[in-house]
């Protein structure tokens, strides 16, 4: 199966529970009217898009309806599609590059499958060409340090590690030494899952961030949040939480395949402008896949 299959395939939940509805409620019907709009409203909400989000697309509808003085139902659906590639943006966000080596902070709660991330991100920049190592900073979790080396024998990728308990900051500490004895090009760091009440979770991320920027000016270069599709509405307040605490770059979206709750990819950028860089579309090794806004949106609607 091509790429676009997959993605398209990946989104079928998503479909049902937002196109298909859409086309429920234009079918046979000629005018556009406020109940339309209302109804319409009702829909993005209902697909997670969020309740600001899905009144700001409505209120540019009513807009684009009246400038381009579209009279029939029919009309609406290529709009809002138009709408919708609009907001997600036609470029796509690459991961930042720098330093030597490049630094990669993976952060997230438990269970999104941050650590999985980590590992189909290394194969996909192995895949590049590049040479990885994986820094084991989740020492809190039991077995945390297990899953990463298994990844990291499937990726290919180097995994710097201690004890379970000791010190994140120190196991970053010496995989930026690691790397920069073999020659690597990219470290990607694991963390432990931060529940965003645990203040002092969040403060050992802050100090993971000062032992990478003193050791290596700029670093992280990119702040990694892994986000679950399936929480849909929860995964943008964790996005807002962790943007405070962490700087996020750009956000790594799993488990789109399980979901209809995909719209919320659409409501993280338009609440938060922080670009969705990856998405996970299957459970394969190869299922983590660059973001591409026009891609999602076509395969949304198709």
């Amino acid at each position: 199966m091509g790429f676009f299959s997959k993605l398209k395939d990946s989104l079928s939940k998503t479909r049902q529970g937002f196109v298909e509805k859409i086309d429920n409620l234009i079918t046979g019907r000629k005018s556009i009217d406020e109940s339309l709009y209302e109804e319409l409203e009702e829909i993005l909400i209902q697909a997670d898009v969020g309740a600001e989000t899905a009144f700001n697309l409505v209120e540019d509808l009513r807009r684009s309806v009246k400038d381009r003085r579209v009279s029939e139902a029919a009309e609406v659906k290529p709009l809002l599609q138009e709408l919708i590639s609009g907001i997600l943006g036609q470029a796509a966000a690459p991961l930042a590059e720098g330093g030597n080596p490049t630094v990669i902070l993976v952060v997230g709660v438990n269970g999104v499958g941050k650590t999985t991330t980590i590992g189909k991100l290394a194969y996909n920049l192995k895949q590049d060409g590049k040479k990885v190592i994986l820094a084991a900073g989740d020492t809190f979790r039991a077995a945390a340090i297990d899953q990463l080396e298994i990844w990291g024998k499937r990726s290919g990728a180097d995994v710097i590690k201690h004890q379970e308990g000791s010190d994140p900051a120190a196991v970053v500490y010496d995989s930026l030494q690691a790397a920069r004895a073999r020659k690597a090009d990219v470290v990607v760091v694991d963390t432990a899952g931060r529940l965003h009440t645990k203040s002092n979770l969040m403060d050992e991320l802050k100090k993971i961030g000062r032992v990478l920027s003193r050791e290596s000016p700029g670093a992280p270069h990119e702040v990694l949040l892994v986000l679950d599709a399936t929480t849909g509405q929860n995964a943008i307040n964790q996005a807002k939480i962790f943007g405070e605490a962490t700087g996020v770059t750009g956000i790594a979206l799993t488990k789109l395949d399980g979901t209809a709750k995909g719209g919320v990819v659409i409501g993280i950028k338009q609440a938060l402008d922080i670009p969705v860089k990856f998405i996970g579309i299957g459970e394969g090794i190869e299922d983590l896949r660059p973001f591409s806004s026009s891609e999602f949106a076509e395969a949304l609607f198709s």
